[in-house]
């Protein structure tokens, strides 16, 4: 009787050890699907941005690998006249536009905008008017150029032309809208090259002497001077607007940059790790933080459950 009484039990609890079973793997599901999606996210293709307002306007790339150093002598031995040409670049660029207007060719449009359509129709939506201009312009920029300093004011110049040309287009416009301007843009650019680029070139002395100064003056301040690539991103006294802009327009996920926010005794930091698309390895395992930190938590948990069963 006693045999026959303990089969009997052994039924019903198998029953309730499969139930609680499934039920645990619905509850881990819920607790760890949107950490899934956002490790889903890392891999995700990133595009090219032409120039970012909140970063001086700096020409980026979506694969930039960006850093803000500490306060300190290494990063003062940073600041160098090759490390603030982009930044140079950019301003330069401002100052050279009045004088060195151009227009685009029809044979240079014609032929640009039938590549541009095809690439255009794989999916108008997410074709971006600007990226795609710039990236296109500044493609011929190594032919023309012999220097870094070319090389430079080539990239800032194609930046600044295309965005102009590519304001105002949404999402929702036509491939033959995005690619009118995006075509007019990097032609306009080409017309006028030569000139951006002597222009430029007698202004770089002063210009270097000014931003190596103002790379300087970062590296003595709190936050530190922020660098993508090596070169030295002016972001005009607001380093957390510049990493927020390169993190939403490029994915782009800054290491050494943390940011923290304090409330009375309460303080909640902010270390460069966060989910988002990130174009280097280093944000891609930072953005997967938070998932490993979920699947550790929970599965520690089944582990104590399970032994006080």
């Amino acid at each position: 009787m006693g045999q026959l009484f303990a089969i009997r039990l052994k039924v019903p609890y198998d029953r309730y050890s499969r139930l609680e079973g499934a039920l645990e793997s619905m509850r881990s599901l819920i607790l760890i699907a949107p950490f899934v999606a956002c490790a889903a996210l890392i891999y995700q293709p990133a595009t090219a941005e032409a120039g970012i307002d909140a970063c001086g306007d700096i020409y980026m790339d979506a694969e930039a690998d960006c850093e803000v150093v500490a306060p300190g002598a290494e990063c003062e031995t940073k600041c160098t006249p090759i490390s603030v040409e982009v930044a140079c670049a950019a301003d330069l660029q401002v100052e050279c536009s009045a004088e060195c207007s151009g227009s685009a060719t029809v044979e240079c449009t014609g032929s640009c905008d039938a590549s541009c359509q095809v690439d255009c129709d794989v999916d108008a939506t997410a074709f971006d008017c600007s990226a795609y201009c710039t990236a296109d312009c500044s493609g011929g920029c190594e032919a023309e150029c012999s220097d870094s300093q070319c090389l430079a004011s080539c990239e800032a110049n194609c930046s600044a032309t295309c965005d102009v040309d590519c304001e105002g287009l949404g999402v929702d416009a036509t491939c033959t809208d995005k690619c009118e301007s995006s075509c007019s843009g990097s032609c306009t650019a080409e017309s006028t090259l030569e000139c951006q680029t002597e222009c430029s070139s007698s202004g770089f002395v002063d210009c270097t002497t000014d931003v190596q100064g103002g790379c300087e003056t970062d590296c003595e301040a709190t936050e530190g001077a922020l660098f993508c690539d090596g070169q030295y991103v002016d972001v005009e006294g607001d380093l957390d607007a510049c990493i927020g802009a390169l993190r939403d327009l490029l994915d782009i996920e800054v290491d050494g940059y943390a940011n923290a926010e304090c409330d009375g005794n309460t303080c909640t930091a902010e270390a460069g790790a966060s989910c988002s698309v990130s174009g280097g390895t280093g944000g891609a395992l930072g953005s997967m933080a938070p998932f490993a930190f979920a699947l550790a938590f929970f599965f520690s948990g089944r582990r104590r459950r399970r032994k006080k069963l």
